[in-house]
């Protein structure tokens, strides 16, 4: 374990400096790129941006830059109103985009540029209709009417401008991303940073097992802060083509900015606006974790239903990631199911999230992709054990993430959402991870047999036996006693053969 331990430690400390230097790499590449990128862009007449281009904050951006000169803006009531709905569900999205109007109302003030709104305010059918195009169509039409340029993010808006004769730039997706504040609290050790209004900033640093919680700094954070911090996120992942929003409902937002993952909430959900950073702070390969000859040759060739187990921030997902490089490297097709998609992996393993919000539907397409394996992260509610011994039983490889703070949990997880007796067919293999390596694997097998500590021959049933996978000791048995399913810890084991090769002892009679 310590040798497991020192050669993973070595290897986060190398793969902290590569990540740092390759960011400064990138930032340094998207920085030049964004410098000679060219748009024409208009430097007098009327401009109508449509909602896209005022979340993301790239109309402010350029008014700020002098790239637009002294022209009219004019804003489609409809966006606003689509805004407005936004924000009174909670959504971030909805506030970003009003501080952005009230941003270009104190410019307009100022006399830097003229500000109009124009149209009838959206109604709840456009509301309900807006990812069909209805608010989109109007945005394009008060376009037409003022021989105004429109202005968006979205291709789709763009290519129907211009099949309609509507003159219309489209702004790329951002290369650059924006240095943001949170960014100056980080070091090569932090785990997470935790941000809630009127608390001490803190931090959790070092590495699974060893985490600490420390302040940041003496000051609170004032609400304000943290509002300017939530825009900046909001703007950034909506202008990077790398970055998305896995949830946003109300009073909570989850988004994947890059390596980043970010969790957002405020009133109602939350007591107060609240924001949580989590990202990976070390990268390990299949081999720093020294496996046994015997595992290797298991997890290459012999388990194709493995569960990956351990408490909240143990190092499964850094586990996952390795293993599931070690089939990417073996000539096999990988893809991951996650919500949040923040598995560090190779751009040749495709991430998927829930389809429409379900992972039902994202097992139906992954049947049509054919992977060998498939890697779900996390499993938690009973849908989630439902898909993953679906497409287990379907042929498909699976490896699942599950939080357990002992192995046997993670089996007992899956009793009562699937027979008893299905379990060993949808998990063969065990793996538990502490501290950020691997404490256990376990192995399951399906036998009939006297359960342990009984004796009487007629109570023999079908036992779902738990055995150490290197030594091959039965731990633990799970059974079906009347209406009860039992877990039952084996002390001592006895040698016995299962019920079916039992064979009766021959006595001699006395003469």
């Amino acid at each position: 374990m310590k040798e497991q331990k020192d050669n993973m430690a070595a290897h986060a400390a190398a793969e902290t400096r590569e990540t740092t230097q390759t960011a400064a790499n990138e930032s340094a590449a998207h920085k030049h790129v964004h410098v000679n990128q060219v748009i024409n862009l208009p430097t007098s007449g009327v401009i109508v941006p449509d909602t896209s281009v005022i979340v993301d904050g790239r109309i402010t951006d350029l008014l700020k830059a002098k790239k637009l000169g002294k022209i009219k803006i004019i804003i489609h009531k409809a966006t606003i109103g689509e805004l407005e709905h936004q924000a009174n569900v909670g959504k971030e999205t909805g506030l970003s985009g009003l501080a952005e109007i009230n941003a270009m109302r104190e410019m307009s003030k100022k006399g830097e540029i003229d500000l109009e709104f124009a149209g009838d305010r959206s109604s709840e059918l456009m509301i309900k209709g807006a990812k069909l195009g209805e608010i989109d169509n109007v945005i394009r039409e008060l376009a037409r009417l003022h021989e105004g340029m429109l202005i968006t993010g979205d291709r789709v808006q763009s290519e129907v401008a211009k099949a309609e004769g509507i003159r219309v730039i489209y702004l790329e997706p951002k290369v650059t991303i924006k240095e943001l504040s949170f960014k100056k609290y980080l070091t090569p050790e932090t785990v997470s940073l935790h941000f809630k209004e009127d608390t001490v900033p803190m931090a959790k640093l070092g590495k699974p097992g060893h985490i600490t919680l420390v302040p940041l700094r003496k000051e609170r954070t004032e609400r304000d802060e943290l509002e300017d911090m939530v825009k900046e996120i909001i703007e950034t992942a909506k202008s990077d083509s790398k970055s998305y929003f896995e949830a946003d409902s109300r009073g909570a937002s989850v988004i994947q900015l890059r390596e980043f993952r970010i969790a957002i909430a405020r009133q109602p959900f939350s007591d107060g606006v609240e924001i949580t950073v989590v990202r990976p702070i070390m990268k390990a390969s299949i081999d720093d974790y020294k496996l046994s000859a015997k595992l290797k040759e298991r997890l290459k060739n012999g388990a194709e239903g493995v569960i990956i187990c351990g408490a909240p921030g143990s190092g499964k997902s850094t586990f996952a990631a390795a293993l599931a490089e070690m089939y990417l490297r073996a000539n096999k097709i990988v893809k991951t199911m996650e919500s949040p998609r923040d598995l560090q992996v190779p751009d040749e393993i495709t991430q998927y999230a829930p389809l429409d919000g379900s992972f039902e539907k994202t097992g139906d397409i992954l049947l049509l992709v054919r992977p060998d394996y498939s890697f779900y992260d996390e499993m938690r509610k009973t849908s989630d054990f439902k898909v993953f011994s679906d497409l287990r039983l379907s042929g498909i490889g699976m490896v699942g993430v599950v939080h357990a703070t002992r192995p046997i949990e993670s089996i007992q997880r899956f009793i009562g959402r699937i027979d008893l007796g299905m379990i060993p067919q949808v998990v063969d293999t065990v793996i538990f991870i502490k501290e950020g390596y691997i404490q256990k694997v376990m192995e399951l097998r399906h036998s009939v047999k006297i359960p342990h500590g009984m004796r009487d021959r007629d109570l023999a049933r079908p036992v779902v036996q738990v055995s150490d996978f290197e030594t091959g000791k039965i731990e633990w048995e799970l059974y079906k006693f009347g209406d009860e399913t039992v877990s039952m810890k084996v002390e001592n084991p006895r040698q016995e053969a299962p019920v079916y090769e039992h064979r009766p002892k021959r006595f001699n009679r006395r003469r």
